[in-house]
């Protein structure tokens, strides 16, 4: 993986033995698993000739990559020149682990010392009510979408809406999005009468 770091983070990194960055956006300093649990726990450091690039080489607890890969560099050049639509759909797994990762910083933070009103996120992790008020809201206007024959813009941005909204539920009970992946890729992989059965074997009918 890729990330800035400084001074500070460099320090700590070198202090705890997990792989710690600089947020330039947040302006803090992050510590690689500190939401996920996927240390890289650091065996060496080493600086290039500049002294201007650092590269920690350590031992990883689990997935280097938010998108649950061994590394961020899976993808290659000329497999995505061939196969243009293999980018496509790891574009949208990311793009859903990205947003899961968004969530549970936002589930860490709470009780943080906080100025100003905190996120809709972490309303919504703290009011379970206002949370599945929402989720039903969401579920009723992309049902209207179809109904009332609205463009198809409208239709994925209610979409979004809900899926949002039940990514923060999942979080809530902490149910990870390859949990929901692992019963889908269950379900579409057997026949309709297989996976009804299965549905029957652990009391979900």
């Amino acid at each position: 993986m890729q990330a800035f770091a400084n001074r500070e983070a460099l320090a700590t990194t070198i202090s705890s033995r997990k792989a710690t960055f600089y947020s330039r956006s947040r302006s803090s300093l992050w510590t690689k698993g500190e939401t996920s649990n996927n240390f890289i726990n650091v065996i060496d450091i080493f600086l290039d000739c500049d002294r201007d690039s650092i590269i920690y080489l350590g031992k990883p607890d689990g997935p280097t990559c938010h998108t649950g890969a061994e590394t961020c560099y899976y993808s290659s050049v000329d497999d995505l020149l061939k196969h243009p639509e293999v980018d496509g759909n790891r574009l949208a797994l990311t793009t859903l682990y990205e947003l899961e990762s968004t969530i549970s910083q936002r589930k860490a933070e709470i009780g943080a010392t906080e100025n100003g009103k905190p996120s809709w996120t972490k309303k919504l992790l703290l009011d379970q009510k206002l949370l599945c008020s929402k989720i039903r809201e969401e579920a009723d206007e992309l049902c209207r979408t179809l109904e009332e024959n609205e463009d198809q813009y409208r239709t994925a941005a209610e979409a979004a809406d809900l899926i949002f909204h039940s990514m923060v539920l999942l979080k809530n009970k902490d149910v990870k999005l390859e949990d929901v992946f692992q019963v889908l890729r269950q379900r579409f992989s057997q026949s309709g009468i297989e996976e009804k059965n299965s549905r029957k074997s652990h009391g979900q009918e």
